[in-house]
């Protein structure tokens, strides 16, 4: 293919891949951002192949091999696992980038007398982020599917230890940029980053898995960028670029939203158990149990109803039912409205996609800042398995590890039901004052099933 052709069509890939982003901040373009996205996608798929590659059989193999793992997974994973999902993805592109690193090394060091400084650079941080990007996402997927524990894993002088190990990983980099450029130095470089992107996750607690998960977003999209420098290879370079600055983004946002500066996301031992003062439990409240024929009664003639979602939604797979009987409430002139946590579920913007899948109108859909102010005014705020999204100790109670975290008021609603199974703690492993509070009522019951009995008691009314 002439290359100039070549440079115009990898020029609207990029431009694709910045006009998918600008639609995806939009829930009502969100769907056309992902296909302008995959068409991009296509694009520099072809044009690549159509350049003069030496052999098509194993990318060719790879390529099915891929895309069997990718239709497979898109259709089979249910929502409830979408999280697990995209961490397993990011990291499957972090390695692929670390791969890269090392096999661009290999085919360059031994045929030049000395590689040039910005492309050996290039190299060692895109096996460096890939690497951590790598097993960082692999520890993520476990925490999130529930195969290794939850909570924070830790050890005396852990902090030590990842110190020791990342800059084992800088000093083994140093020796390659001054010193012979040997390919064993760039696996030790790998082993070591891959050493520390478990060490990094492991002190993480569930709770904390939306930050992580868009913090390593922005390392492999970084360490697909230095790729991009080492192929010369603008769209990588741009591709990965953008993701890494909309990784960035979000992480700054999701850090917000959970009251964490990026200096403590990066540095500090965040997500740790702590235990809060109990205050709601010594002053001898028990939590009130209430029915679902007692709950339609009060959503029936209420006049306001906030439905606060979180991950028990989710896991219920009860979204539709949701929906349902928010459709027969406002048939019935209440008007009802869902409050979204910038955290809530396992991943940013979990729960949109969820409500999303329901068909629930956009308009419905309020972020937590837009909805608080309204709380006072809402005769009835119904959580659906969340727990500490609006938990009351994060205002309250300055010894409680999720203290300043900004949540979703529902306490200063008129009444409050939470449905859930249990008064089981949340992610972050506290219990939550709210659930002893007088103006609410627990249905303790699954989230679809709970639902379930609700539309048809309204029904009956």
């Amino acid at each position: 293919m002439n290359e100039n052709l070549t440079d115009f069509l990898y020029l609207v890939t990029i431009v694709t891949f910045i006009l998918a982003l600008r639609f995806l901040s939009n829930p009502r373009r969100a769907r056309l951002g992902n296909q302008i996205g995959a068409a991009g996608m296509a694009l520099a798929i072809v044009v690549t192949l159509a350049q003069d590659l030496e052999s098509y059989k194993w990318l060719a193999l790879a390529m099915v091999i891929g895309a069997v793992i990718g239709v497979v997974g898109a259709r089979r994973v249910k929502m409830t696992a979408m999280p697990q999902m995209v961490a397993l993805f990011n990291g499957v592109g972090g390695g692929a980038v670390a791969l890269i690193a090392l096999a661009e090394f290999h085919n360059l060091a031994p045929a030049a007398a000395r590689l040039e400084l910005n492309l050996s650079v290039a190299m060692i941080v895109s096996a460096i982020i890939g690497s951590i990007s790598f097993t960082g996402s692999l520890i993520a997927f476990a925490k999130l599917q529930e195969l290794i524990g939850g909570r924070p894993i830790v050890y005396p002088g852990q902090k030590v230890v990842n110190a020791l190990v990342i800059a084992a990983a800088l000093a083994l980099a140093a020796a390659i940029l001054v010193g012979p450029e040997s390919q064993w130095l760039l696996v030790a470089i790998v082993t070591a980053s891959l050493a520390f992107g478990v060490l990094f996750v492991l002190p993480i607690g569930g709770a904390d898995m939306p930050v992580v998960i868009s913090l390593l977003n922005a390392c492999t999209g970084l360490a697909a960028s230095a790729a991009g420098f080492a192929l010369h290879e603008n769209v990588l370079i741009v591709s990965g670029a953008l993701v890494g600055a909309s990784g960035t983004l979000l992480t700054l946002l999701m850090g917000r939203a959970m009251n964490r500066s990026i200096t403590n996301v990066l540095f500090g031992a965040f997500g740790q158990i702590q235990t809060g003062s109990g205050a709601a439990l010594e002053d001898g409240r028990a939590a009130r149990a209430t029915t679902a024929d007692d709950v339609a009664i009060m959503l029936s003639y209420a006049r306001r109803v906030i439905i606060v979602p979180g991950y028990g939604l989710a896991v219920a797979q009860a979204q539709h039912d949701v929906r349902a009987l928010a459709d027969l409430l406002e048939q019935k002139g209440v008007d009802v409205r869902y409050a979204i946590h910038p955290v809530a579920g396992r991943m940013p913007g979990h729960m949109n996609v969820l409500l999303a899948e329901a068909n629930v109108p956009y308009e419905r859909l309020f972020e937590m800042d837009e909805i608080n102010p309204e709380m006072s005014q809402t005769d009835v705020a119904v959580v659906v398995g969340a727990n500490d999204v609006v938990n009351p100790a994060a205002r309250n109670d300055s010894t409680s590890p999720i203290y300043g975290m900004p949540i979703i008021d529902v306490d200063k609603a008129a009444q409050v039901v939470v449905v859930k199974r249990s008064l089981a703690p949340g992610f972050a492993g506290i219990d939550n004052p709210l659930f002893y509070n007088e103006t609410t009522s627990m249905l303790f019951a699954d989230a679809k099933v709970a639902f379930e009995q609700l539309l048809a008691s309204v029904k009956n009314l």
